[in-house]
């Protein structure tokens, strides 16, 4: 088979198992499962591999994918990527040398515009998969390609010209993905140190549970930090946001006196009302409990709402 056929036809099969296990899976997805990859014309392709830029032996010349591995606890991640506000992903290359053959094979893939699978670690074996991710420039004085993300739709045509229209279009994409990353990120550290429950009503439901802030991200304080969330259920976290619950600074759930006068159906009873006075699940280690001042400024909030 000609090579440049093969080498769309591998891409195309990825895109579509990836499609396949988000909805398997949800966005989050587990490594192993990336590791293990799928079969394509009897020969197994994983998606990625130890090292960032990843070439599946089925392929020639050009990587599949590249990953950003997550951080460790307490060390930092082993690549130095950033998720610009320029629209731009940068990306580290492999090593100090520009002509190892994993940077001129992302090089190769810039040149022949073809699409690539970006990878990023969220915590420990989860990742988040971005694709079609195009390498848009090499900087090799700061031993960096810039990366974009487009839509789906571009599969369909590796090579082709790029025009300011298309341009606009990823640099529009690549700030929200770098939006959904962090917001990705921030729930599942969350919801791994709640073990995956709502702190209120302990629903273990994955699909149903929120990461709520503390305090508000939209505000200087409110770092997506695990000290400044709560994990809660869909209802709890909208009770929470508009502040018909709280939570005091010792961690003890009130409702507020307009909902507990309230006469309804069992949901207000046992979902609301019943909340009243209970102490919320905390995590297993101190340092993610929930920040106490920012427990006191949102219980201030909550009180002046009420």
């Amino acid at each position: 088979m000609d090579a440049a056929l093969l080498d769309a036809l591998v891409r195309r099969h990825a895109f579509e198992y990836l499609d396949h296990l988000r909805h398997q899976h949800g966005d989050v997805l587990p490594y192993h499962v990336l590791r293990d990859g799928f079969r394509f014309q009897g020969e197994r392709v994983p998606l990625l591999g130890p090292q960032g830029i990843f070439k599946p032996a089925v392929l020639s010349a050009m990587p599949l994918s590249l990953t950003t591995a997550p951080p460790h606890p307490g060390r930092a991640a082993p690549y130095d990527d950033e998720l610009g506000d320029d629209g731009m992903i940068r990306y580290r290359y492999r090593g100090t040398d520009p002509s190892h053959r994993d940077n001129a094979g992302l090089r190769r893939a810039m040149a022949c515009r073809v699409p690539l699978v970006y990878f990023y670690g969220i915590v420990q074996s989860k990742y988040l998969a971005q694709y079609p991710t195009f390498v848009v420039a090499d900087d090799p004085d700061r031993l960096t390609f810039l990366l974009q993300v487009d839509q789906a739709e571009a599969v369909v045509a590796p090579g082709t010209e790029v025009g300011e229209s298309v341009q606009a279009r990823r640099e529009y994409i690549t700030r929200a993905v770098k939006v959904r990353l962090h917001q990705a990120a921030f729930r599942e550290r969350v919801l791994t140190a709640y073990r995956r429950c709502c702190a209120m009503c302990r629903l273990r439901h994955a699909p149903l549970l929120d990461a709520a802030h503390i305090i508000a991200d939209r505000l200087p304080q409110g770092l997506p930090l695990v000290s400044n969330g709560l994990s809660l259920c869909k209802l709890h976290h909208a009770a929470f946001d508009r502040h018909l619950v709280g939570v005091r600074p010792d961690g003890v759930v009130q409702v507020a006196r307009s909902i507990l006068d309230e006469e309804d159906g069992p949901m207000l009873r046992h979902g609301l009302q019943g909340m009243h006075g209970q102490a919320i699940l905390l995590p297993r280690r101190v340092a993610d409990h929930p920040n106490r001042q920012a427990l006191e400024q949102r219980f201030e909030e909550f009180r002046a709402s009420a």
